[in-house]
């Protein structure tokens, strides 16, 4: 029907349980401004689709966090707002960096965004003279072996049409936005054809990691989504009809194909070096 002025839509969301999430965060690194989690895989960081409440986000919004006494005195106006400054795919475990202060957010954002820019500027044949404030570093899992020792991957990423992820889903694509990794060969488990690999970012799309080490033919041991070239593994993206069966959880319209969300892939952030927000060491 035609709204007219003044009326109201409202929407009765199908109600539905949560799968099951692992729920333990160990704390690595706390001070006054920032602290550091190691998030198991499986976990999300931000509320999207099925997970509302089982999330990073929740667990420190819930948790009862103090100042510490010596800080008291010089920082009677700072409120606490513990939140993450970046994210880890659900199936990615490792170090999540996360503000407690509103200023400490400010701040670290403005590092990644720094980074993503340095990375298109060094695409560009730029020179970056500024020293990075935040470095990142993962260890994955990759299937084959790899035949150089390093690589530096500049693979831009962007958007398609896929069916189940409403914003679209991040591939390797020339008319996608730049992107940066640095991948350094750890060990060559042959008997496994498989490769440990350290993969540095310098810039922070969605799923870079994967989307690079398959781009370059080295997709993640079990990763159910991407393939060989950073594309999905499935291709008849627009032939899709949408099922009508609904999640074990209820209310949920389950994809049939693997989406970003799906855990198995071998991925960890492994450790990170950063400026800190109010001291710069």
């Amino acid at each position: 029907m035609i709204l007219r002025e003044g009326s109201k839509l409202v929407y009765h969301r199908l109600a539905w349980k949560e799968p099951f999430a692992p729920h333990l965060l160990q704390v690595l690194y706390e001070d006054d401004d920032m602290v550091a989690l190691n998030k198991p895989s499986g976990l999300q960081v931000l509320p999207k689709g099925i997970f509302q409440q089982r999330t990073v986000l929740a667990q420190l919004q819930w948790k009862e966090w103090k100042m510490p006494p010596s800080s008291c005195s010089k920082r009677k106006n700072v409120q606490l707002h513990p939140v993450p400054v970046h994210r880890l795919g659900r199936g990615t475990s490792g170090l999540l960096l996360c503000a407690k202060t509103k200023l400490a957010k400010v701040q670290l954002a403005s590092y990644f965004a720094e980074g993503a820019a340095n990375a298109e500027k060094k695409r560009d044949g730029t020179e970056v003279g500024k020293e990075r404030k935040i470095s990142k570093f993962y260890r994955a899992l990759v299937t084959g072996i790899l035949e150089h020792d390093g690589d530096v991957v500049t693979q831009p990423i962007g958007l398609v049409h896929y069916p189940g992820v409403a914003e679209g889903l991040y591939v390797a694509c020339s008319s996608g936005k730049p992107a940066m990794s640095k991948v350094c060969v750890l060990e060559r488990l042959a008997h496994q054809n498989q490769t440990l690999v350290q993969v540095e970012i310098h810039s922070g799309r969605p799923h870079q990691i994967r989307i690079h080490l398959a781009y370059i033919g080295h997709p993640l041991v079990d990763d159910p989504l991407y393939c060989i070239g950073g594309q999905p593994k499935f291709h008849d993206l627009e032939s899709t009809s949408t099922d009508i069966s609904f999640a074990y959880d209820g209310g949920y319209e389950r994809p049939l194909q693997p989406v970003p969300g799906d855990c198995g892939y071998h991925l960890h952030a492994h450790w990170l070096v950063l400026s800190h927000p109010t001291t710069n060491k």
